[in-house]
Parts: C-alpha cells; structure tokens; sequence
C-alpha cells in the first residue's frame, strides 16, 4: 500500500530507535520501508515460510504461536506497537525459514522492512543494531518464561496467572473460550474445562459461554503464587 512520507514519518516515530538515527539515515530508512495495514486474524507467516522481510508494529496486535502435530498451540508472544518480531529477524539473520505461526489478532498496521536492508543496516548502521539484537534479548527472555511455565507449573496455577494477565486493571469479566485458552497454554480444551469447572465450585470464577468472570482475586493469586 502506497503512503505520502510525511504519513510514514509519523508513524516511524513509534519506535524509540528512530529519534536517535542521523537525518541521512532517516531518509533512507523511509525510502526503503512499506506501509502495510491488515485485517484481524490475517496469517501473517505460516511455519516453515520464507521471511523476506521485518514488520514493525505502529498499530494493533501479533500473536505468535506453535502448532504440534496434534493440532495443540502454545502462545510464545505478542508483538505490540513499536515492536518486532524476534523469529522473523532471527530467520532473516540466519537465512532460515520461519518456525512458529504468526496471525493479527486485531485490525494491525506495520512498517515492512525489505530482509536485504535488515542486514545491511545492521553492518552499517549502531542504532539499528542495537535494535534488533535488544529485540533479540527481550524476546528470548519471554520465551524462556513459556518454557519455564510449561516445564515447572502446575496448569492451574498457570491457567490462574493467565486469567490475571488477561482480567488486568480490575477487569473481571474476559471474552475468551476454552479453547483458546487451551491455545494459549499448549494444552487441551477439555484439560482447560475441567480446571475451570473445578475454580467455579471453589467460587473463583463464574463460566459463561464465551467469557470468564473472576469472582475472588484473592484466591486466584494463591493459586496463580502472585503476590
């Protein structure tokens, strides 16, 4: 999709990096990227696809994912506004093909950077390569806490924690099924509403078709071991 410079402009100055480039950098930075606006839930990139080229986030929201062979998914992270997605910049660094799924879950504009000038900017350029290797370090320190929840968690104290991530700010009532909280949590729908169940004799939560109400937060963080 065509956009005017001074539109591109604007949204360049989400991302922190951009104030710090030169004025000759910043030209060519916005001469080399496209603008690209998405519907929800469009595929953004399939396993095993070819990344040719950096989405960076103005708007909306990524989820990224992994599928096993037997249909179950796990959710490895979000990409927000003014970030990126670390797998596609470790693929286009390593020359490898993408490993998970990534899909918008809301309508999401981007800033799309060709793979060839990730690269080169990343030889040339200090600012964007502190960038990318900091996006590096934060992404891989969020998957490492999805391995550690899997691998060390009980599920309903992880089920608990993420039904406070998702009920943040005292919003107690979350549009969510079991069977995507199954996804997000690499388990099956009928593991999660039997959990679930369980929660509402004990008056945690109140089920309902399509969305969860948390009826003590109190107990919810004992069983979730947040402070």
């Amino acid at each position: 999709m065509n956009i005017d410079k001074n539109t591109l402009l604007s949204l360049a100055k989400t991302f922190d990096f951009f104030a710090e480039l030169d004025d000759t950098f910043k030209t060519v930075f916005l001469n080399a990227i496209q603008y690209a606006k998405l519907p929800a839930n469009s595929i953004i990139c399939n396993q095993s696809a070819q990344c040719s080229q950096l989405g960076l986030l103005v708007s909306g929201r990524v989820r990224v994912y992994k599928l096993s062979e037997s249909g179950k998914e796990i959710t490895l992270y979000r990409i927000k506004p003014g970030e990126s997605c670390v797998l596609t910049a470790s693929c286009i660094l390593s020359d490898i093909n993408f490993p998970a799924f990534a899909v918008t879950e809301v309508e999401t504009e981007a800033l799309m950077v060709p793979t060839s000038f990730v690269n080169k900017w990343i030889a040339e350029n200090t600012i964007w390569q502190k960038f990318i290797f900091s996006l590096v370090a934060k992404r891989l320190a969020d998957v490492i806490e999805v391995v550690e929840e899997v691998a060390f968690k009980k599920l309903d104290s992880r089920i608990a924690k993420q039904l406070l991530y998702m009920g943040a700010s005292n919003q107690n009532t979350i549009q969510i099924t079991h069977q995507q909280l199954a996804g997000e949590l690499g388990t099956s729908r009928e593991v999660i509403s039997r959990i679930l169940k369980d929660f509402e004799h004990q008056g945690i939560i109140d089920v309902l078709r399509g969305k969860i109400s948390i009826l003590d937060r109190t107990k919810i963080k004992k069983i979730a071991d947040v402070v």
